[in-house]
């Protein structure tokens, strides 16, 4: 019998050992035992540190050095990781002896994995990918309503208490262009396609339709896409492929006024480029939920320019998030254990 075959029969005589990594609320972890109750659920709170808000997931702690040590040995049995251990990125495949497969709390983990190494070490990864795409999808949406309903003019008279009629536009007949039409892209599709919008986007296989989209567009096309759109929503994974896509030279394809709305990496867009563009006005305005660096420096000119939106690579985090990241982590325990295909499963090559 193969050693993966050997390793999955084990499942039949030792209960699998989870390690919850990062926070969860207590109805959470039990709604898991209680779901899954073949595998034994380890959750030390006070071992991981306190969310600094709901659904925050990379919180930092401080341990003594008896703390320490017994975090030290949970690890080292660990079969499952409900999320990395960002107290251990270094040298987590020397603790984690055992260790088979982590279940993350984000979508976009292609370039840490590789970052550490952990795409060396055989382990499975599963991500997080959908269970962000409706409130990035409403973070895009509220950017596009700002920006045409002139919001900032509006606040703008109500701090000078000025009352004085004015004009905007509306989102129908609109030109969306959606770089990445993934769980994330799709979903933004449908929220527009309900605001009457043309959707435009690029995906790899053009052959193949996408619902709510009127037009696809390949990768090697983006050129002959820009200057269509009114707004540009990034959606795409950060990979070597992608990175500085949006350079400035594309940036000076797009229509002029059009708007920029960043919901993916920083590292995908010419940051430098970007700000002058929105500086003299070629572009409309900018909605970044992401930046590079982050965090963003307190002396960085997008913080003063009025066209900006900043949300603090926080657009995706919703009260809501704990509660599907637990259903999605029972699901995937039930397929890990009747040895089926998981969901969202990482290919350590693609980045995604």
């Amino acid at each position: 019998m193969d050693c993966a075959r050997l390793k999955r029969c084990s499942l039949t005589y030792l209960p699998l050992k989870v390690l919850i990594a990062s926070y969860l609320e207590p109805e959470h972890i039990d709604h898991i035992r209680k779901s899954v109750p073949q595998v034994e659920v380890i959750y030390r709170p006070d071992l991981i540190g306190a969310p600094l808000f709901q659904a925050h997931h990379t919180a930092v702690i401080e341990r003594s050095a008896e703390q320490e040590a017994e975090w030290r040995a949970l690890l080292s049995q660990a079969d499952i990781l409900f999320d990395f251990d960002h107290t251990h990125r270094e040298d987590l495949p020397q603790l984690a002896h055992n260790l088979k497969w982590i279940q993350t709390t984000s979508a976009g983990i292609g370039q840490f994995v590789k970052s550490y190494g952990y795409d060396r070490q055989g382990w499975i990864f599963t991500t997080a990918s959908g269970v962000h795409a409706r409130p990035l999808a409403e973070f895009c949406l509220m950017a596009m309503l700002t920006f045409v309903k002139n919001f900032r003019l509006m606040e703008a008279q109500k701090r000078a208490r000025h009352w004085q009629r004015f004009n905007n536009t509306e989102l129908r007949g609109m030109t969306v262009g959606i770089l990445g039409l993934g769980k994330i892209g799709r979903d933004l599709a449908a929220v527009c396609r309900f605001f009457g919008m043309r959707i435009i986007g690029t995906r790899r296989d053009v052959r193949r339709a996408v619902d709510d989209v009127d037009r696809l567009f390949a990768p090697s096309q983006l050129d002959k896409m820009l200057p269509q759109v009114d707004f540009l929503a990034l959606c795409l994974p950060h990979t070597p492929e992608t990175d500085g896509l949006l350079n400035a030279e594309r940036i000076a394809m797009m229509k002029p006024g059009a708007y920029l709305i960043n919901i993916a990496r920083g590292a995908l867009v010419d940051q430098a480029a970007l700000t002058d563009a929105l500086i003299d006005g070629r572009l409309g305005g900018a909605a970044l939920d992401v930046t590079d660096p982050e965090p963003l420096p307190a002396d960085d000119p997008l913080w003063d320019l009025p066209n900006v939106i900043i949300s603090h690579h926080s657009a995706s985090t919703a009260d809501t998030e704990n509660g599907k990241l637990t259903e999605l982590f029972i699901r995937n325990l039930r397929r890990y254990l009747a040895d089926e295909p998981m969901e969202n499963l990482l290919n350590v090559e693609l980045m995604y």
